[in-house]
């Protein structure tokens, strides 16, 4: 397929959004930045160090006329083989983790960038005694992501912690919204696509550090015995429907170990594929067509995706 690219008017314009506060890199293999290790290039992948020169891009970008989609820490991310066109921003660089002074009840308030990993801030909380992100212990990815899809665990999920979401818009307008008006819902939330998230602020309660070691520990025992390990992957590839598992639909379909390609149903658990090679983002589609299909046929059940698929095909 032919693939355009960039202009050198756009390609100066970006640089110059960029300006030194940030990287960007023309024609990037998406396979770089996604867990799954499969994706095609984007026109232009921009990791940008500051809000303000997400404000500048996402600007500059309108200005040129030039799609412009956010890149969390690939964690639950499906790119196409045909890769993005445009500009792909990535929330690597957003680092900047700040801890308030602890209110009258102890609780203390966190603004976390976007980039943050989740790891990261559950070491940051646990050391200094916060409860609250437990859940984190087993969530990979960065917070940006876990902002959108409300990510968690049994323990808990992020709108059970999160007080404000900062974004920016399309024009470079940096926006807040109290919780509230997020949308939080069950693996998901009404966080407009086309603003980029860039920082979440929490509130934490005060929590003994020993008990939140143990909790997180449990965590991780129970994951690491039910989770594969060892093969590039992106997660639970479905959300888990009413009162049922994914997972346990897909396995009575007889699907673990079915294989398209390089990409494999893996045989620890149902609700993840796996790259057992040289997988490409057609075979892992034609995968999630076989168990969304085997699911439906056998159950009624119609499995709605978890991970985000972007990108056009080869």
């Amino acid at each position: 397929m032919h693939r355009p690219g960039l202009s050198e008017q756009q390609r100066e314009a970006l640089t110059a959004a960029v300006a030194s506060e940030g990287e960007l890199r023309f024609d990037e293999p998406l396979s770089r930045h996604t867990t799954l290790r499969i994706g095609g290039p984007a026109d232009a992948w921009i990791a940008p160090a500051t809000v303000a020169a997400v404000a500048r891009l996402r600007l500059a970008c309108s200005e040129l006329g030039l799609p412009c989609q956010a890149l969390g820490a690939g964690s639950n991310l499906l790119v196409r083989d045909g890769g993005v066109r445009g500009v792909l921003v990535s929330s690597d660089r957003l680092r900047q983790l700040e801890f308030s002074a602890p209110d009258a009840d102890g609780a203390v308030r966190v603004r976390v960038e976007a980039g943050i990993a989740t790891g990261k801030l559950l070491v940051e909380a646990t050391r200094r005694s916060l409860g609250g992100v437990e859940f984190l212990g087993g969530v990979p990815g960065s917070i940006g992501g876990g902002l959108i899809m409300n990510a968690g665990t049994y323990l808990g999920e992020f709108k059970d912690v999160t007080t404000q979401v900062d974004s920016v818009d399309s024009k470079g307008q940096l926006l807040t919204r109290p919780a509230a008006q997020c949308g939080f819902v069950y693996r998901g939330s009404a966080l407009p696509r086309e603003e980029f998230i860039v920082a979440g602020h929490l509130r934490l309660p005060p929590r003994p550090r020993d008990e939140i070691e143990k909790e997180v520990r449990a965590l991780r025992d129970r994951r690491r015995a039910r989770e594969p390990h060892g093969l590039p992957n992106a997660g639970s590839f479905f959300k888990n429907p009413a009162g049922d598992f994914a997972g346990r639909l897909i396995e009575a379909c007889g699907l673990k170990g079915t294989r398209i390609g390089d990409a494999e149903i893996a045989q620890a658990h149902a609700n993840w594929i796996v790259n057992a090679g040289r997988a490409r983002a057609s075979d892992v589609l034609a995968l999630m067509d076989v168990m969304r299909a085997a699911v439906k046929d056998k159950f009624g059940i119609l499995l709605e995706p978890e991970v985000r698929v972007m990108g056009e095909d080869a």
